[in-house]
């Protein structure tokens, strides 16, 4: 793997504390002075991209901070233990919706379903008779707004959105922490309940898909203003992901009686991701 120059700092910069800061992660470098300036070589651009991140956020290093020599240890490589280590906030959201699914039957169990599904209903014989929203959150039930992600109907709709959420989850809490994790979920989850409710009235939804699509969101526009191994994405994935938003959208499930998609939370989902990936990725950015 060819050296790749991750710094040049002028040589005055004191760059003592962040290589022992390298040197505690074990992280592969060497500093050669070059016409003046300091120069940071690591193997590999992927590396190199994460020192200077690294370097953005701790020139003077840190004592507290475990560097590792890929981004993948980041939450995204190593062992299942490891990871459940490093992404706690994560494998705590995957097995509340785990539980969720238990408890509700994988949809089958409306008594359970009723008391997160986004507005409260009634079953009476073959009909589904729903509340209003202002009803239902004048009882105080807020929950109610962030709750249908917990709702699955279906193992496969279940393990779809567990394993991306499990991929995407972890980059976030890697980069930016549990709690911003933790805000992201909940605002994506509110945008994409409210997107389809507005867009489909009173009906019964949910599924993780919309933060889903949140998450791929906030991640693609962050990593295009501030580049960051953690949250780079392969281009097919990308790709796969909004051509399979599109398909959805034309009604091809539906048509085929494959059961309903919830766009209107997709779409909601995606905007509201790509704004705070905007706003997060301007403010890294302007930080750097």
């Amino acid at each position: 793997m060819s050296p790749v120059a991750a710094l040049r700092v002028p040589a005055h910069i004191n760059l003592s504390g962040f290589i022992a800061m390298l040197q505690r992660g074990q992280v592969p470098h060497r500093v050669a002075e070059e016409a003046g300036e300091q120069v940071l070589w690591v193997p590999g651009d992927a590396l190199a991209e994460q020192v200077r991140d690294l370097y953005a956020r701790y020139p003077l290093g840190d004592a507290s901070l475990q560097v590792s020599e890929s981004p993948e240890s980041q939450g995204q490589g190593g062992g299942f233990a490891r990871q459940l280590r490093t992404s706690p906030l994560t494998a705590a959201l995957l097995v509340t919706t785990l539980l969720a699914a238990a408890v509700t039957m994988l949809g089958d169990n409306f008594v359970t379903i009723r008391w997160l599904s986004f507005i409260d209903f009634r079953i009476q014989g073959q009909y589904i008779y729903f509340s209003e929203l202002d009803e239902t959150l004048a009882l105080g039930q807020w929950w109610r707004l962030v709750t249908p992600m917990l709702i699955h109907f279906g193992i496969l709709h279940l393990a779809m959105n567990a394993l991306w959420y499990w991929e995407l989850g972890r980059r976030i809490e890697a980069r930016q922490g549990a709690l911003a994790l933790l805000a992201l979920t909940l605002l994506f989850s509110l945008a994409s309940n409210f997107a389809q409710y507005l867009w489909s009235g009173p009906s019964l939804f949910g599924g993780l898909s919309g933060v889903l699509y949140g998450l791929l969101g906030h991640c693609w526009i962050f990593q295009r203003l501030a580049p960051t191994a953690v949250y780079r994405l392969p281009t097919g994935v990308l790709v796969m992901m909004l051509a399979w938003l599109l398909i959805c959208m034309t009604g091809i499930f539906e048509l085929l009686q494959f059961g309903a998609i919830a766009n209107a939370a997709h779409v909601g989902g995606l905007l509201a991701g790509c704004l705070t990936g905007l706003l997060g990725g301007a403010l890294a950015r302007r930080h750097r």
